[in-house]
């Protein structure tokens, strides 16, 4: 589909080199004539079919989560792309969150974006506060445009050089400037701040914003070509990502109730974070049955556990205990840790509570490893759950 539309976009400069017109006056007239809101509405029709992907459980309780899931997608899509798309005047946001989600959202992260273009140098201001980790990071292209989002510049939080009083300032640009710098290059188009908490319940996020340094004060005028483009966009993101995420949750199935490593250069193309070892699966329970995952972490500055639904939601971590991190977890005297994915208590280990869901994806994750630590892959095992109380 990608590879489609660029084919069509040559074709259509081309065309309009040899009519005279230019690209605005053809946006205008696809506004004027209400061809760009007809097209968004047929694209966005045509993200449903991922409901009906081999795999796709085809219950009511899954597929009304699977509906929810695209409406929650379409929010984020037009906020992402429409109302705040413009990377002249760009605004840090949380895009993924406790009502929007995809891909295996971290419950213990907390997701800023931003869009910005290679066009421009930028200015991230903060405090940095007492959230565990903090990294900065740019990708080229967006799931809107190329279907995935292929790492560019990075700046952790271990190298973030703070003020006494914990305040800093990041130069984003082609070229290094600064005491922080963060790489973006022509097809730049996301900025990304991901914070993750080892106990989420204590600890406070940095403040940020981000300012172009062209000295722009406030927003440009509303164009058709900003709008034409950001539906386009939008709707090519909304039929997009759960696509993606879909196809993985189709392979994750030829695994259940394991967690196996997945592949690293596969996770970084979808924007997942190179310091971090993602195992993610599938899981499937009966009433009576428990999913009991055993392991002795290795050394790394965080880890954590999440279940989520077949679409790659996070369960609803706001009410239910569906993750548990290095900071939160109960361990065993000797340093393992176990985890009781049940759909109901069973009195030891670590409650992984299933929120009435019978089956669906979860993933572990291992967050920069220590010098000489090797990853290690949990132990996974069904069992009944009467039987989990004499573990």
């Amino acid at each position: 589909m990608f590879a489609f539309l660029s084919v069509m976009r040559f074709f259509r400069k081309a065309l309009l080199k040899i009519s005279g017109k230019t690209e605005d006056d053809i946006h205008g007239q696809r506004v004027v004539s209400g061809k760009a809101w007809e097209e968004f509405c047929d694209r966005l029709k045509l993200a449903g079919t991922v409901l009906k992907y081999p795999g796709a459980p085809q219950d009511p309780f899954n597929q009304t989560e699977g509906l929810r899931y695209l409406s929650r997608l379409t929010r984020a899509g037009l906020e992402a792309f429409v109302e705040y798309a413009d990377p002249s005047f760009p605004v840090l946001r949380r895009m993924v969150h406790e009502t929007v989600k995809m891909g295996a959202d971290n419950p213990d992260n907390y997701y800023f974006n931003a869009q910005i273009s290679g066009e421009y140098e930028y200015k991230i201001t903060g405090k940095r506060n007492t959230v565990h980790y903090i990294g900065f990071f740019t990708q080229n292209g967006n799931y809107g445009t190329t279907g995935g989002l292929a790492p560019c510049g990075s700046l952790e939080g271990s190298d973030l050089v703070l003020e006494p009083d914990g305040n800093f300032e990041i130069i984003l640009s082609k070229e290094k400037r600064g005491k922080n710098w963060l790489k973006i290059e022509d097809e730049t188009g996301l900025v990304i701040v991901r914070q993750t908490f080892l106990n989420r319940f204590e600890e406070t996020p940095a403040e940020l914003e981000i300012v172009n340094l062209n000295g722009q004060k406030a927003p440009a005028s509303l164009t058709p070509k900003m709008i034409d483009e950001g539906l386009k966009t939008a709707a090519l993101f909304i039929a997009g990502a759960p696509l993606l995420f879909t196809r993985w949750a189709k392979g994750f199935q030829k695994h259940p109730n394991q967690l196996p490593m997945f592949d690293p250069e596969t996770s970084n193309a979808a924007g997942g974070d190179k310091n971090i070892i993602y195992y993610h699966s599938y899981w499937k329970l009966k009433e009576n049955e428990a999913l009991v995952i055993r392991v002795t972490p290795p050394e790394c500055d965080s880890w954590n556990f999440q279940l989520n639904n077949y679409w790659m939601e996070s369960l609803d971590y706001r009410y239910f205990n569906i993750c548990v991190s290095k900071g939160t977890a109960k361990y065993e005297p000797d340093g393992s840790v176990m985890m009781v994915v049940a759909h109901r208590d069973p009195g030891v280990g670590n409650w992984i509570d299933t929120c009435d869901h019978f089956e669906g994806t979860m993933c572990w994750r291992w967050y920069r490893l220590g010098k000489d630590a090797k990853p290690v892959q949990p132990d996974c095992e069904v069992m009944d759950l009467s039987e989990i109380s004499k573990i």
